[in-house]
């Protein structure tokens, strides 16, 4: 019996209880590896830079920020006509979840030796929860999907309107008092090839290709990149 083809052309063969499996075990490691990112100290990838501002403007925690976050931002996908699926849904909530009950459970390290050894693996698991949680197909995040929404109603190049809307919350964040550093550039410059490279491994070449144009900070199309 051939499988049924998902609305894109990549295969649907996995049973439904398998791919909600894949789904929330990417969303709590995607909220764990942002919380080992914050307990590393040597700065965040674009949204959470803005997530912590915010967390220490209003006094929440950096998970309910971005929970907080995360709903607004659903909501400006209505005028686009973006649907949410059930992993948007889920995103919003259980990242920020993840992310303070790590934080609760991970103390912070002063030491250097800790601390960049943390980062490096907090960017690598991010990768994986990424790849995890694309491959599940259950719809993109919030800030992924706004991404991509924009990306189908004004026709401007993805790449463009995805730089935009990160330099944008980057250096909101940075004004609010977020943390910016070596771990930003590092999160920068290797999570779109660490998106999809896990994204082959657990969903195979062609859904790597068809998830790749919208990894979060290569966006998760499920953050997507975030992927968050």
């Amino acid at each position: 019996m051939r499988a049924r083809p998902h609305a894109r052309g990549v295969p649907m063969s996995r049973p439904l209880a398998h791919r909600l499996v894949v789904l929330y075990a990417g969303l709590v490691l995607y909220g764990a590896s942002d919380a080992l990112l914050v307990r590393a100290s040597l700065g965040l990838d674009p949204w959470d830079v803005f997530h912590q501002g915010l967390s220490r403007l209003t006094g929440l925690s950096i998970g309910a920020v971005s929970i907080v976050v995360g709903a607004a931002v659903l909501l400006l996908w209505w005028p686009i006509r973006q649907r949410p699926g059930l992993g948007t849904v889920s995103n919003v909530v259980l990242v920020g979840l993840s992310l303070d009950a790590t934080l609760d459970l991970v103390p912070y390290h002063a030491a250097l030796a800790v601390r960049v050894p943390l980062m490096v693996c907090a960017v690598v698991l991010n990768g994986v929860a990424t790849g995890l949680y694309i491959s599940a197909r259950f719809g993109p995040g919030p800030r992924d999907g706004l991404m991509t929404g924009l990306h189908r109603r004004t026709g401007r190049s993805l790449r463009l309107i995805r730089t935009g809307i990160e330099l944008t919350v980057l250096v909101a964040g940075f004004a609010l008092g977020g943390g910016v550093g070596v771990g930003t550039v590092l999160y920068a410059v290797s999570i779109g090839p660490l998106a999809q490279f896990f994204l082959r491994l657990f969903d195979g070449s062609a859904a790597a290709t068809t998830g790749s144009a919208v990894i979060r900070r290569e966006a998760p199309e499920h953050r997507v990149v975030d992927t968050i």
